[in-house]
């Protein structure tokens, strides 16, 4: 649906056929059926149209008497899930959003109800487009701090819990804050482009604010990277205790070879066919017995003084 930001919604049937939007400032919601069958009355042309509809990477482009803006937005519920589309068209008096899903649906539902309730002060276009930015990040410190307190219990689980393969978490976190690198990096670029407001969109006001966005999108950039050094360090210090884990065993398997290794030379010794003068000694067996204990237990006692165990 498209509205006048007066709350007012744009009949479509009472425009003529040839009539063009745009002579008052109007927002647009519209999904991609809804944009085809609305786009003789707002102008778009054919290429733009088909990026808003097919495009698959977020970006800025600024033309001549219009932005287009492509972004991707992932489901913070749910990073590993693909990201959902959602373009923005702005010129002069139209500011169009083009989306299908239903979390960009719940974010633009919530600026159209601020429209009709008119809470939204000094309401112009491009303050429905900051309103949408500065929605789009709205919590995300706290889900930021959510993550750390995640990699945190992680990183105590590491040393306090039994031994598990924790190799699973590592990864998915790393993917989690790769994904939300990327996201806000490319939110960034669009931010800045705004910013620079080539096609004199925004008034000086609104410039200012989307300042303000701009650094707080670098500000959660910069906490994402932080995040992605805390995970490296968790991996590096979880490999290490698999590392120790296996010296161990390993150091146990040497001890233990380590003692039986005089046992083999003896039954070797007493193993080869050839007569020897302990056979005919009537305590030969249990004479080898003895001596086969007391290697045992010299070597046992020898490796525990040095603490090889």
């Amino acid at each position: 649906m498209i509205y006048y930001l007066d709350g007012t919604a744009v009949d479509k049937n009472t425009l003529k056929e040839e009539e063009m939007l745009g002579k008052y400032p109007c927002i647009g919601v519209l999904n991609r059926n809804e944009v085809e069958a609305w786009n003789p009355h707002l102008g778009i042309s054919d290429r733009v149209l088909a990026e808003c509809l097919t495009g698959q990477a977020s970006k800025f482009e600024s033309h001549d008497g219009f932005d287009y803006i492509c972004l991707l937005i992932p489901d913070k519920t749910n990073l590993m899930k693909q990201e959902s589309k959602l373009s923005i068209y702005v010129r002069e008096n139209i500011l169009i959003f083009i989306c299908e899903e239903e979390q960009e649906y719940t974010i633009l539902a919530g600026i159209i109800a601020k429209i009709e309730l008119k809470e939204i002060k000094s309401l112009t276009l491009e303050r429905v487009l900051y309103e949408f930015f500065d929605q789009l990040t709205a919590g995300d410190s706290l889900y930021l701090e959510s993550l750390e307190q995640e990699i945190s219990d992680l990183e105590e689980y590491l040393i306090t819990s039994v031994k598990k393969d924790y190799t699973r978490e590592i990864i998915k976190l790393r993917k989690k804050l790769l994904a939300l690198k990327r996201y806000y990096e490319q939110l960034l670029d669009i931010a800045e482009a705004i910013e620079e407001n080539e096609n004199e969109l925004l008034t000086k006001k609104m410039v200012r604010y989307f300042h303000i966005l701009t650094t707080r999108i670098n500000r959660l950039s910069d906490s994402v990277s932080n995040l992605r050094d805390y995970v490296s360090q968790v991996r590096e210090a979880y490999q290490a205790q698999v590392d120790i884990s296996q010296n161990s065993i390993m150091k146990l398997f040497t001890v233990i070879t380590s003692i039986f290794l005089p046992l083999t030379l003896i039954v070797g010794w007493y193993g080869m066919n050839f007569p020897l003068p302990e056979y005919k000694w009537a305590y030969g067996y249990p004479a080898v017995i003895i001596l086969s204990v007391t290697v045992a237990l010299f070597s046992t006692i020898y490796f525990k003084k040095n603490k090889w165990f």
